[in-house]
């Protein structure tokens, strides 16, 4: 008789995850995920992708608002799973939960434990400038992030890498490996080793405040903004009361005062050197390569951006 998974994942990063189980000799019995959204224009409801997989896939689903009920812990219960596998999913998972699984619950975080627990490790070692990012295979506790770790493995973030990009090669690392990880788990062939919690980080969720960006700041800083916060939730600027979201741009070796329009190449300084935009957005409009947004924008030589 095969293995029992249930899988708990909500965004795209949890896809490859879920293919990859759906294709191994384990048997999913259920599938949870968080509830659809709806649009921020509109009142239509958006499934997850995992939601969305899932039905394709044609298993049992799975989406309560509150994961932590009676009804749920008794779903559960009545599953009897051998191991629930999470890549994630969004929601506290209890103690009453994390003691039913034989195996327990085993997680895909995507970052190198104990640096960078929580909720955005990814946009965080980017905006951090650090070299290397990665994914943990690590048991669920009680306390976020902190469980035991089975596996780590790493990759180089290069300076032009964006969070979206990490994220893609990071979920596909996952799905590579974890029917490894659970082959070796019901073989007892890997151990569980305790972090170092004296060497732990957190990856607090991004606010969308934190993408505007301070011209005061360093070049290689502002960087690590604008590719940490693409796709979402964005870095950018104010100029004349109007938004500007940066997707892509490079460092630039004219110097100036930070925040000021250097050139006719839009070229804006800041702490040291300056920032040369590649792709740039204005708020309610398509984006766009600098030369196209330079056909339709009015900009003076001097300007401040706020």
């Amino acid at each position: 008789m095969p293995y029992k998974i249930i899988f708990m994942g909500t965004p795209q990063f949890s896809v490859p995850v879920l293919e990859a189980l759906a294709k191994s000799s384990y048997q999913i019995s259920c599938v949870y995920t968080q509830p659809p959204k709806k649009s921020k224009r509109g009142q239509k409801l958006n499934p997850s992708p995992i939601q969305i997989t899932a039905e394709n896939l044609k298993l049992v689903l799975r989406n309560p608002n509150n994961l932590n009920t009676d009804e749920e812990l008794k779903f559960f219960k009545e599953m009897k799973p051998d191991v629930i596998v999470v890549v994630a999913y969004g929601q506290l998972i209890s103690k009453e939960f994390l003691d039913i699984p034989k195996k327990g619950f085993i997680n895909i975080h995507a970052s190198l434990l104990p640096k960078w627990r929580g909720a955005a490790p990814i946009q965080r070692a980017i905006m951090n400038l650090d070299k290397q990012a990665g994914v943990s295979i690590m048991k669920i506790t009680e306390e976020l992030d902190t469980g035991p770790v089975m596996k780590k493995i790493e990759i180089d973030i290069s300076s032009s890498d964006t969070a979206g990009l990490v994220s893609e090669k990071l979920s596909k690392i996952g799905s590579e490996y974890i029917v490894e990880a659970l082959n070796d788990i019901f073989n007892e062939k890997k151990k569980f080793v305790e972090q170092d919690h004296n060497s732990a980080t957190y990856a607090k969720k991004i606010k969308k405040i934190e993408g505007r960006i301070d011209w005061k700041e360093r070049a290689k800083n502002i960087i690590g903004k604008i590719n940490g916060l693409n796709p979402s939730p964005g870095a950018w600027f104010e100029y004349k009361n109007i938004r500007y979201k940066i997707w892509k741009a490079s460092i630039y070796d004219k110097v100036g005062p930070p925040g000021t329009i250097m050139d006719n190449n839009f070229i804006i300084c800041c702490q040291d050197k300056s920032i040369k935009i590649i792709e740039i957005q204005r708020e309610g409009k398509n984006k766009l390569l600098l030369k196209d947004f330079l056909l339709g924008v009015n900009y003076k030589i001097g300007d401040l951006i706020q």
